[in-house]
Order: structure tokens, then C-alpha cells, then sequence
């Protein structure tokens, strides 16, 4: 199914159902196809809260100015590469 983009507003509802049920909907602008309706994939795993949990700790100086000092130089070395 095609239609315009006048036509898309005005049938909005439509159009998804339509995508829903599987049926290619594709919308124009002037007569050219520019965007197509598609039904979006469902997730394929389901979250397991706290997955992370298991991981360690931060140390409690994570974010020490001497740190953030050598995270930074390590970078700038990089760059120079």
C-alpha cells in the first residue's frame, strides 16, 4: 500500500494497523516513495535485574583528581600516536 503524505495524516491509525498485519505500507511525497511503515521487532531476550550485581566494586578513589590525571594522560598519549 502507498499513499501520500497528506493521505498518511488524515489515515494515520490506518496505516499502522495495516503495518501491524504485516502488509507493506509505504509513504510518498509527490508520487515518490520516501518512508516505509514497519512493525518493530520484539525484544529477543527478557532483562534479568541485577545481572550486574556480581561485578566488583569500584575503588573508592575512582574519581581522584590524580586519577582522572592519568586517565587523561593516557588518553592525550593515544592521540599522538
Amino acid at each position: 500500500m502507498q499513499c501520500n503524505i497528506l493521505e498518511a495524516k488524515n489515515q494515520l491509525s490506518r496505516l499502522v494497523q495495516a503495518a501491524l498485519a504485516g502488509e507493506d505500507v509505504v509513504i510518498a511525497n509527490n508520487g515518490v516513495p520516501v518512508v516505509r511503515l514497519v512493525k518493530v521487532a520484539t525484544q529477543e531476550f527478557t532483562r534479568k535485574p541485577g545481572a550486574w550485581s556480581a561485578l566488583p566494586k569500584p575503588e573508592a578513589d575512582w574519581d581522584s583528581p590524580s586519577t582522572n590525571a592519568s586517565v587523561a594522560d593516557a588518553l592525550a598519549a593515544e592521540n599522538l600516536l
